[in-house]
């Protein structure tokens, strides 16, 4: 059952935030949703968006500026909660990166986070369906992007289900997660020890097994005073190879002057819903 938590009139559209009790994670799992004017009369395309770590259902719909252009273009963004809440889970709050805010887009299978963290059902099957069935979106037409762990999850998500998603894109993605201290210390805890199964969740192998699984392309956008890509946490040089490899055509902008902020994800989101406009409405 869907609860509505508030809903708010925008670019004449609707901005809201809802709850609904996750059945692949078994607790509540808040989400936002911005429904374009468009789609008062009938289904529009729909952009799933990831936030990063510590961040919220709250954060792209509040800090992203996207809704204006959203309402230009017809598209409802639907944005997640980065994990769920209240687990009750011994340390799921002790760390920034890690746990509670820290779900990485993947169903964990290590106790005792399996029994809650399972955040690639609920976004790809759970959270989709609910979407497409209590709003106005067209089921075909769906969209993913995300920024930082977010941009990983988008990255990942969209590979493992290409079926699902038409488009994706990424700001300041973390690429090559079993070579930076965010991913191991993420996929070592959720997933065991065994790094020959990490590989299933690191976008630059995946993309390595794959022949341009997006003939349209890849957008990502990468600041370069960005302190955790200097701290070689994002490597987006490893995920470009891989493209390269693959055939994949990839559009990697590195941008002098923008860390790993919201003011750089601001900059740069009119770009973003461009091309997955162009994406989700092309034949």
């Amino acid at each position: 059952m869907l609860d509505t938590l508030s809903e708010h009139g925008c670019f004449g559209g609707v901005q809201g935030f809802y709850s609904h009790h996750s059945v692949c994670n078994t607790l509540p799992m808040r989400f936002s949703v911005y429904q374009p004017p468009q789609a008062k009369r009938g289904p529009v395309p729909v952009l799933f968006f990831l936030a990063g770590l510590t961040a919220t259902e709250e954060t792209f719909m509040i800090k992203a500026g996207a809704q204006r252009l959203a309402a230009e273009y017809g598209l409802m963004l639907v944005a997640t909660d980065t994990s769920p809440r209240n687990t009750g889970i011994d340390g799921a709050t002790t760390d920034w990166d890690f746990g509670e805010g820290a779900g990485f887009y993947l169903d964990a299978t290590e106790a005792p986070w399996r029994a809650h963290f399972q955040m690639e059902t609920w976004v790809t099957r759970e959270l989709r369906e609910l979407v497409c069935a209590d709003f106005p979106a067209h089921p075909d037409r769906i969209g993913i992007f995300g920024h930082s762990m977010g941009g990983h999850g988008a990255l990942t998500l969209a590979l493992r289900h290409p079926h699902i998603y038409k488009s994706v894109s990424a700001f300041a993605p973390i690429c090559a997660p079993m070579q930076g201290a965010w991913g191991e210390k993420a996929l070592g805890n959720y997933l065991g020890p065994e790094r020959s199964l990490w590989g299933a969740h690191d976008a630059s192998l995946l993309m390595r097994e794959r022949h341009a699984p997006f003939p349209r392309g890849i957008l990502i956008d990468q600041g370069l005073d960005d302190q955790f890509f200097g701290q070689r946490q994002l490597l987006p040089e490893i995920f470009e190879a891989a493209c390269v490899s693959a055939n994949q055509p990839l559009s990697l902008r590195r941008h002098a002057g923008y860390d790993h902020s919201y003011y750089f994800v601001s900059t740069f989101m009119a770009d973003h819903l461009a091309f997955h406009l162009a994406n989700l409405t092309a034949d």
